[in-house]
């Protein structure tokens, strides 16, 4: 198969989805590879390191995206719609929280393979765990930055110093993000709170962290309460494929005191915060109520020599299954069928046309066989 690898065009997004490893990999499995030219620089991959894997350097986006199968980090931005077509789009995607780019996808009749819905029979989310593990840890580093008093932060060291308490780090959601950040913050020697409704996650976490974490159940009350104490609130909610939902109100913003820190990693999902809106690596931050709101949407795209590496150990073995068997590798991997979202002018994934009101059909009819629709945000 032909496969191509754009050079991904968000703001200081310098994260490319194949490493000059992944390149062999296909290569020697008899596919051809084309990466446009300065496609891995930004995450300190060569144009001649890829060549020497067998990759064909080519100099423009629009001859990367006419490959059979392309491979992409980031969701197509506006301003690359004009390069989709019916062709096979294995990337992040987060439709529920982006109806023109779900638009574009289904006038397209892409076949697009979303990265954060593809998921195990256990539940996990493979693709997805790697940048929530760089997000998470990055949430705790950034929120501390930022509660510098230059950066309209309280002015507080989240670890404090003897004598001196330390910062008060509240994590909404005690899945991959939440406990990474929880990781990191503790480390800075923070006092941390994670809170969330699956009470077997609490009891793992708080046997995981001990003395060093406390565990809260996930209720309206315990949340205001603890929105109101925090010094850093760290969003980390996650419904796979869906929209995130709003735990924390814009009423409950206006108790948190003045200079403190929200960082939502559920941003690029819509966001777990009433008051976020995405934001980039270039202006990443906003005040409401005087709380300073940091909601970058790709995160891990500033440390891209790990967060690319990361991520292609994990991609690879579903890229060479769709490089194979194209769209068949789909019916015959429960995991990386759940990752269709959109597949000749059909709607794949029911969260998606849930939040948008859009017509749905499951993975496995759309890929059989012609589909009657019927009523919005129904199944077949």
């Amino acid at each position: 198969m032909n496969i191509g690898v754009p050079k991904e065009v968000k703001t200081h997004e310098y994260r490319v989805a194949a490493t000059p490893g992944t390149v062999h990999a296909l290569v020697a499995r008899g596919h051809e590879v084309s990466v446009e030219s300065q496609a891995g620089v930004g995450s300190g991959f060569s144009d001649d390191e890829y060549a020497a894997q067998g990759a064909t350097i080519v100099g423009s986006a629009a001859e990367a995206w006419a490959q059979d199968l392309v491979l992409k980090v980031k969701e197509p931005t506006s301003q690359e719609y004009g390069f989709l077509r019916d062709n096979l789009l294995f990337t992040y995607l987060h439709l529920a929280a982006d109806r023109p780019l779900t638009e574009a996808l289904l006038e397209a009749g892409t076949a697009a393979v979303a990265y954060e819905t593809v998921q195990l029979p256990s539940g996990a989310l493979p693709l997805l765990t790697p940048m929530s593990e760089v997000a998470g840890r990055m949430a705790a580093q950034v929120g501390a930055h930022y509660l510098g008093k230059f950066l309209g932060g309280r002015g507080l060291l989240l670890g404090g110093v003897p004598g001196v308490q330390a910062g008060e780090v509240v994590i909404l959601g005690g899945g991959v993000v939440g406990t990474n950040a929880a990781k990191i913050a503790a480390g800075l020697g923070a006092r941390v709170t994670i809170l969330d409704i699956n009470h077997t996650r609490l009891a793992y976490l708080d046997d995981v962290f001990g003395r060093g974490l406390q565990t809260l159940a996930s209720t309206p009350a315990n949340i205001a309460e603890m929105v109101r104490r925090a010094d850093l609130l760290v969003g980390a909610v996650l419904i796979p494929g869906a929209r995130a939902p709003h735990l924390v109100t814009r009423d409950m913003i206006s108790t948190m005191k003045p200079g403190s820190v929200i960082v939502d990693v559920a941003v690029d999902q819509g966001g777990c915060i009433e008051t976020i809106h995405p934001t980039t690596h270039d202006d990443p931050t906003f005040v409401v109520d005087g709380v300073v709101h940091y909601g970058v949407a790709n995160m891990p795209g500033a440390v891209p020599n790990t967060s690319t590496t990361a991520l292609s150990n994990q991609t690879l073995r579903y890229a060479l299954a769709l490089a194979e068997n194209g769209t068949e590798a789909l019916q015959g991997d429960p995991a990386l069928l759940q990752g269709l979202n959109t597949y000749k002018g059909k709607l794949t994934y029911r969260a998606v046309g849930d939040a948008f009101g859009l017509e749905t059909v499951p993975p496995s009819v759309a890929l059989s066989e012609p589909v009657q629709m019927a009523g919005s945000g129904t199944w077949v």
